[in-house]
């Protein structure tokens, strides 16, 4: 009888523990994990040296430390951040400050500050403080009006260029992402999101095909008729900021850009056109996941990842890694894995107790879904190189850390929804 009475109790104990996580998406943390430690596997590949090898086991090592944190942040509440929201958003800016005058250079550009012997990358957290501070934003004030457009617009625009300025086209560009997804989320009108994009796309197309141009103001025009509250006017500015947007992008690509800058943004569209300077990391990177074909070479085989033909393969060029060992089947399965990720987040963010819960989601997922899919671009020479890791996989501890924060707020908010019915 005693020994029944002791097994109750311990079998209550750890019920009750097991209970503070009841709501908790399990599934998507494994899955992070399970990503979290092929990277691992997949870095430990790539080591030539005993020093390049040594980072798979800094990789692994954060990587619990990261679990142990979402799990922590997935037992407190999420709600609270709405009242702290411009706290985090103050410290993080001032962060990114302090790199422009005390920052650390590497790799052409400043962007890591030196803080007890790490080096931390204040524009990875800064993309996450951007995430919590529109999700409050947009949970009091929505985007189905211009104002509560252009508030989260403002809000966006001064981390966006202290990022830009380092300078940091991938992280600028995964800020404009985080913010148009979440805008979608907010409720924005999607014309307003096309008008906001259409600037940029006018840029490039007044540059390469004119009569493309033409079209595209054309379009910008009726979008803006259809759309905006104020028509004529509305029309009017929509389509001269494109006008002149077209002529910008043209001067800026002619007289501002450096050679070695344009190079970067255009080898994807031909690699052979410097084998030697700018399109040599694209090249190498393409042959390596060519010559994995279906199955892979198998792991510590692959031939471009064993005698370091793709430089930095441990941290943006990882999947050229998974593509050259792995093969076909192995970047498939990956993208599968993140595939799920993704839907998972998507079910979060649709199950959410508040619009705050859902945006915080959403905002996570629009952050990693287009990393994922830039990264891969570039290692497939389908994009231009924007220097943006692999999540989970790529070797980088302050976006590894920043991705597993960003879960445990995700997991904070599966856990404290309401209690769902079996199905």
């Amino acid at each position: 009888m005693f020994y029944n009475s002791l097994t109750k109790l311990n079998w209550r104990y750890w019920q009750s523990i097991l209970n503070r996580w009841q709501q908790m998406d399990w599934f998507l943390l494994l899955l992070v994990v399970g990503v979290t430690a092929f990277g691992g596997l997949m870095i430990r590949s790539t080591g030539i040296n005993e020093t390049a090898s040594n980072y798979w086991f800094g990789h692994l090592l954060l990587g619990g430390i990261g679990v142990a944190i979402a799990l922590t942040l997935s037992r407190w509440r999420y709600e609270p951040l709405i009242q702290w929201h411009w706290v985090i958003y103050a410290v993080s800016s001032a962060l990114l400050i302090a790199v422009k005058f005390v920052g650390s250079a590497g790799g052409g550009a400043v962007r890591w500050l030196n803080i007890f012997g790490f080096n931390l990358q204040p524009s990875e957290f800064a993309k996450l403080a951007l995430i919590i501070t529109l999700a409050a934003l947009l949970h009091k004030r929505p985007a189905n009006t211009l104002g509560g457009l252009f508030s989260a617009l403002t809000i966006t625009a001064f981390p966006w260029a202290l990022v830009f300025i380092q300078p940091d086209l991938g992280t600028s560009l995964a800020f404009g992402a985080i913010t148009l997804g979440m805008l979608y989320w907010g409720n924005a009108n999607p014309g307003w999101l096309i008008l906001l994009l259409s600037p940029a796309v006018s840029a490039v197309l007044f540059s390469v095909y004119l009569p493309a141009w033409l079209i595209w103001l054309l379009g910008v025009a009726i979008i803006a008729w259809m759309t905006l509250p104020w028509r004529f006017p509305g029309t009017a500015i929509a389509t001269t900021v494109n006008f002149i947007a077209g002529g910008l992008g043209k001067l800026v690509w002619q007289n501002v850009l450096a050679d070695y800058q344009k190079a970067r943004l255009t080898v994807f569209l031909d690699p052979t056109q410097d084998l030697q300077g700018s399109g040599y990391q694209l090249h190498q990177s393409r042959i390596a996941i060519g010559a994995g074909q279906l199955w892979g070479r198998g792991l510590h085989e692959g031939t471009q990842t064993q005698l370091n033909f793709v430089p930095e393969q441990h941290t943006d060029f990882i999947f050229s890694a998974v593509g050259e060992e792995l093969g076909f089947i192995g970047c498939i399965a990956l993208l599968v894995a993140f595939w799920l990720i993704f839907v998972r987040l998507v079910m979060i963010a649709l199950s959410a107790n508040d619009d705050f819960g859902s945006l915080l989601a959403v905002g996570v997922l629009s952050m990693v879904a287009f990393q994922v899919i830039i990264n891969v671009s570039m290692t497939i020479g389908l994009a231009p190189i924007t220097g943006l890791p692999l999540p989970w996989m790529s070797y980088g501890r302050s976006a590894l850390l920043t991705n597993f924060l960003s879960i445990g707020l995700v997991e904070s908010v599966a856990n404290f929804r309401q209690k769902r019915r079996k199905y």
